[in-house]
Formats: C-alpha cells, sequence, structure tokens
C-alpha cells in the first residue's frame, strides 16, 4: 500500500523556526532530593516543554532533538557541554495536533502526528493535521527537511527507526481498536511502502468474539529478526519479523488485567539479550493511583517460547519525613513510566545492569539488576515540583511528572518532565 500524505507539501511549506541565543546557562531549580545522583544541568526551555527526547553527534558537537508536550513542534538543543544545554531552534507543529514521538538514524528523523485529545488541551471540533509519519533529512543537522510522509488514518504513537530499510511504527488504522504493529518500508524515504501488519485477537473490527486489549505502546525492539513488543492488555509478546509480511507470534506472557490500566498493563518491554532478559513494565495513568498496582520487573527470556516473570523492581519510597502514601496522595500520576530505550543510537549508553525508570512524581528510579532475582535500588532523584503550567495536566495538583530518560555514552542522564524542561543529572554511585 503506498501512502502519500498532503501533509507533505502544506505542512511542509509552513514550517517555522525560531532560533534563540541564551546568553547564560539556566540556574539549576533548587529544592531537589536524591541519593547517588546529582544535578549538573538544567535548561527551562522557555517556550516549548520537552518530552521526547534523542541525541545526534554533529562533528564535536552534541545535539539533542525533544517533541514537546504541550507546544507543537520539535527543539533542537546543543547539549556538548552537559552543565550547559541550550536551545538552537523551536521548529513550528501545527495546531490542535500532538507531535510527541520523534526517533533519529541513519541521517533521518521521524516525527509522528495524532489527533490531540481533549484532555491533553485538543478541541474535537476543531481542524488537525492528518495522522502521519514525517520523514526528515538531517543532511544539516541544524536545518531539518522535510523528505516524505507516511499516513495511517488514525495517528501513530511510540515510533522506533533503528536505521536501514524499516521504521517500525505503533498505528491507528481504520477498522482496528488499538494501535497494530505496522512495519514500513523506507528505502525510498520519499515513498513509504507498508510491507506489513500485525494484530492481537480482537483487535479487527470485523472479526468475531472478545477484544484482548491489544494496544502496541511502543517502541518495538528489534533484535536481529525478532521484535519484542510492549502490547498492552495482549501482554508482552515476542515476534518473528524475517518477513515483514507474515509477522509470526512466537510467545505471549499476559500481565492484564491484574496490573495497572488494561490498555497499558504492558507498556515497556527492554531486551537485555546478554543476560537472557527483558526489562517490563506498565504506564500509570489515573492521578492518585485510582487504579490497579503498576508493576516493573524482569522477565526470564533464556526460553523465547516461554518467557516467565522472575522479579518485580523495589517500590518508591518517599522521602525522609514525608507520610508513606506521599507518592499516591500528593497529586499526579505515581507509576512507571519510560526506559533508556533509544539502544539502537550509538550516542545512547547500552543496556547493562543499570536500569534507568521515570516514576512520573517518583522521579527517577536507578535499580541494579546483577542479580535478577533480588533487583535493587541503588540511586533516586525527586526534582522539585515545577512553578508553572504549560499545559492541563496533571489535574489534580502541580507536581513534578518525570517523563522521558536518555543516558548517553559520557555518562549525562536526560530527563524530561510535564511543565518543566529538561533535567542533567549524573549518577554517582554508592556513597
Amino acid at each position: 500500500m503506498r501512502v502519500r500524505s498532503p501533509v507533505q507539501c502544506l505542512f511542509g511549506a509552513a514550517l517555522l523556526t525560531v532560533v534563540t541565543g541564551l546568553a547564560v546557562a539556566d540556574p539549576i531549580p533548587p529544592g531537589s532530593r536524591g541519593e547517588n545522583i546529582e544535578a549538573i544541568g538544567y535548561t527551562d526551555a522557555a517556550g516549548a516543554s520537552p518530552f521526547k527526547m534523542t541525541l545526534l553527534q554533529n562533528g564535536d558537537q552534541w545535539l539533542m532533538y525533544t517533541s514537546n508536550f504541550f507546544h507543537r513542534g520539535w527543539a533542537i538543543f546543543d547539549v556538548t557541554d552537559p552543565t550547559d544545554p541550550r536551545m538552537l531552534k523551536f521548529i513550528d507543529g501545527p495546531e490542535n495536533t500532538s507531535s510527541w514521538q520523534i526517533d533519529i538514524a541513519n541521517g533521518l528523523m521521524i516525527t509522528s502526528f495524532d489527533a490531540l485529545s481533549r484532555g491533553w488541551g485538543g478541541d474535537p471540533d476543531r481542524p488537525h493535521a492528518p495522522e502521519a509519519v514525517l520523514i526528515w533529512s538531517l543532511e544539516d543537522p541544524l536545518n531539518p527537511r522535510q523528505i516524505g510522509s507516511f499516513t495511517t488514518g488514525g495517528g501513530t504513537h511510540r515510533n522506533v527507526y533503528p536505521g536501514g530499510r524499516y521504521m517500525h511504527l505503533a498505528s491507528g488504522l481504520p477498522g482496528y481498536r488499538g494501535d497494530v504493529y505496522q512495519i514500513v518500508d523506507i528505502s525510498d524515504p520519499r515513498n513509504p511502502v507498508e510491507a506489513g501488519r500485525f494484530a492481537t485477537e480482537g483487535m479487527l473490527e470485523s472479526e468475531p468474539g472478545p477484544y484482548d486489549g491489544g494496544r502496541l505502546h511502543g517502541p518495538a525492539q528489534i533484535r536481529g529478526d525478532r521484535a519484542f513488543l510492549p502490547f498492552g492488555g495482549a501482554g508482552f509478546i515476542i515476534a518473528d519479523i524475517s518477513n515483514p509480511a507474515n509477522i509470526r507470534e512466537i510467545s505471549r506472557l499476559d500481565f492484564g488485567p491484574l496490573f495497572g490500566p488494561t490498555y497499558l498493563s504492558v507498556h515497556t518491554t527492554m531486551p537485555y539479550l546478554e543476560r537472557d532478559l527483558a526489562i517490563v513494565n506498565s504506564e500509570a495513568i489515573a492521578e492518585q493511583c485510582g487504579e490497579a498496582l503498576n508493576f516493573a520487573g524482569l522477565v526470564d527470556i533464556s526460553d523465547l517460547e516461554a518467557p516467565r516473570l522472575i522479579a518485580n523492581f523495589p517500590l518508591p519510597q518517599p522521602p525522609a519525613g514525608e507520610p508513606l502514601d506521599y507518592f499516591c496522595s500528593r497529586g499526579g500520576r505515581f507509576g512507571p513510566h519510560n526506559q533508556n530505550e533509544l539502544q539502537h543510537n550509538p550516542l545512547i549508553e547500552q543496556q547493562g545492569d543499570l536500569v534507568y525508570l521515570t516514576w512520573f512524581n517518583g522521579g527517577l528510579r536507578i535499580y541494579d539488576i546483577s542479580t535478577p532475582r533480588n533487583p535493587q535500588e541503588v540511586a533516586w532523584f525527586l526534582p522539585p515540583d515545577p512553578r508553572e503550567r504549560r499545559g492541563p495536566l496533571p489535574r489534580t495538583a502541580l507536581v513534578t511528572q518525570s517523563e522521558d530518560i536518555i543516558v548517553d555514552t559520557r555518562g549525562n542522564i536526560f530527563m524530561s518532565h510535564k511543565n518543566q524542561g529538561i533535567w542533567v543529572l549524573r549518577h554517582t554511585g554508592a556513597d
């Protein structure tokens, strides 16, 4: 199926870039708490609300590209000096449209469009950009140039482009419930072509029988001809993608409806093949813990046909002096969210025995999984609460909501937040 979108000509010609020059480094906000982590830098990212992050090296310059929560579009930062991250450019996106997802490989950047829901500040009665993946050339890293697009008819969520021929999408498609796993051939990035798709039982609306809550959150983690898929209510799925036109399920480990919201009971799956493990977690959605227990743990994948949960990570504990129900009662979401996932990027620290995981109002948690059946929390960082609203969430209280996390090969930890900028941290090890 060859699809070209009007977004390529209508939106691409209307891009507005804004260059900012910051004279001095943004001060690190006071009031953070933590253990075995220090804050070394911060950018307020004024005029933006960074969410997903990725890195590119341009000569000696380290560039960070971000999507944004409440400000449509994408930002470029210079993080060569991690103590002084600076926004270089903001690229405006269309109104009433989310542009949350971003990835980079092989000199290409892929970004996504989706209709913005009312809960995130959208208006269903107003127009939005066509649901699409935009493909950009980074031949000039400071001036991305859109060269292609691919429409799905229902938006995409956390996509991945590990380089090479295929991008891997979490796609909303007409006629399906939930997001489908879709592989798209971009060997000619100006003319993307669907190569295959995979859905679980009941996702196709025309199928009889119950819907199992399947929804690929993404990103699909690709290791050779295997895909490790966080499929929401359908569980953790391992698939054979050697033939994209015939994606074959190898195994499935079901976590719902026991954990978290059913449609996100499996939010992230990170294979650690050197140890025959996968790090798996749900995503907290309801504020003030108003849902089933969310989890993060380790799955033994030594037998790809029979994965099994072998350990849960310790639940974050409140800072000294706070009540035991501190994280659930103080407002916002509390529970796991994102890991250090962009393993295909050569600038990202490869998965080892340390797991970096954001917990919304629980900040950042670092776990040591060198003893897989007894993982230990070895460091944590809790930013101060934001001082201004950049968007409508969280609803219950303006508290910190730690979102995405990437760790570079220099040891710098970059963490984004709703209603704040980007923190730059360093793990200092045990006291």
